[in-house]
């Protein structure tokens, strides 16, 4: 396919973008060579089905995404990333209408529509780009300052985006069905630009700033995605219609592709922030928990039990020596009584078998006594 800048001829003879059927010197815009098949739901044909499941699996993964961002609570950029993945979101719902032909192509909604959805691609790329320069922390990430620069210039983006597109469609201000240089360099070049720079600039985060450099794999994996949508959808999207006989084309392996492109820069976002653990509430509540071989094996011991430490300090004899520190439900800190033991018969963990040689005056209630015992373990020492 020859691809010449600033036109759209070749493009759409060989992939139906949504932007084809309102451009050229004909009412009935660009056609491509070849077509998927459509399908007919209660006298609605619908175009593009299985590329209409892909926006639904992308609408899917796009919620599962913005679920876990959201739950790394201290994560550095969490606020920045989230508004690409609500934008992509976004414009996943508008291909479903605009793919699928549910809104006619020669009605003015699709035409305000598409003008909408080619915005939103503008600015999708945008906020990917600004996301990239979020590591480095030129700015505070999260803060007011940062969040709000970077919605009011996506914003911006996606009206330049919007006009052109009207402008473009309508024939205004020098633009027209046929002079297309505008829409093609915010449709096209635009976003291959905001990759390229994204991409440079997160190799050079990854090798400048971080130890690990397994996230080289995520941007790798998402560059070789981005390429193979673009290839397929602009190099092959005729070979593949007519080779599965019009079931699907380009459109589905470039909606597909582009997907897990996406997945991955999530994946690379994720791979290269931590969560402060002592911050985070919520979802990590069971993250941490105590695996002590010796408090394993008590299970059902029940609440009337409490941990005792240890205690390498040198006591009088009245702490009855090594014994260490017992404690229960019924008689405190039994050392001053001779290493005492648990109450109701059972063992302190760590307390050991209170055999100090203590000659307190009496043994802790219901616990062992000092040595020798009188009269067995039980009873009060000496």
């Amino acid at each position: 396919m020859g691809l010449s800048f600033g036109k759209y001829d070749e493009v759409c003879n060989t992939v139906p973008l949504v932007v084809c059927p309102l451009l050229g010197p004909s009412s009935l815009g660009l056609e491509s060579q070849c077509y998927s098949r459509n399908v007919e739901i209660n006298s609605t044909v619908i175009f593009q089905p299985a590329t209409c499941f892909i926006h639904i699996a992308a609408l899917v993964m796009s919620a599962i995404m913005v679920y876990h961002i959201r739950s790394k609570y201290t994560a550095v950029g969490r606020k920045e990333i989230v508004l690409f993945f609500y934008l992509y979101a976004l414009s996943e719902i508008l291909a479903i209408f605009l793919d699928s032909a549910i809104i006619p192509t020669y009605s003015q909604a699709y035409l305000y529509i598409t003008a909408i959805y080619v915005g939103l691609g503008t600015s999708i790329f945008w906020s990917l780009l600004v996301n990239g320069f979020v590591g480095f922390q030129l700015w505070e990430d999260g803060t007011p300052k940062s969040l709000w620069f970077l919605r009011i210039s996506s914003l911006v983006l996606f009206v330049v985006g919007f006009v052109i597109s009207i402008c473009t469609f309508k024939g205004i201000g020098g633009m027209s069905p046929t002079k297309q240089v505008g829409l093609w360099v915010i449709d096209l070049l635009f976003p291959v630009i905001c990759v390229a720079i994204y991409v440079g600039s997160q190799v050079l985060l990854v090798l400048r700033t971080l130890d690990d450099r397994w996230p080289l794999g995520d941007i790798a994996f998402g560059v070789l995605a981005f390429v193979a949508a673009c290839v397929l959808m602009f190099g092959f999207s005729t070979e593949i219609c007519q080779g599965v006989k019009h079931y699907i084309d380009g459109t589905f392996f470039g909606v597909l592709c582009l997907l897990f492109a996406v997945m991955m820069v999530y994946k690379y976002w994720d791979s290269i922030t931590r969560e402060d653990l002592e911050f985070s509430v919520g979802s990590k509540q069971t993250a941490w928990e105590v695996k002590d071989p010796l408090l394993g094996s008590r299970e059902g011991m029940g609440d009337d039990v409490v941990t005792a430490t240890a205690s390498s300090a040198t006591h009088d004899s009245s702490s009855g020596g090594n014994g260490g520190y017992g404690a229960g439900k019924n008689g405190g800190l039994s050392a001053p009584y001779g290493g005492g033991g648990a109450s109701n018969g059972r063992l302190a963990p760590g307390m050991g078998m209170g055999m100090g040689m203590g000659m307190g005056p009496k043994g802790g209630n219901g616990g062992a006594g000092g040595y020798p015992p009188s009269g067995g373990y039980g009873g009060s020492s000496y």
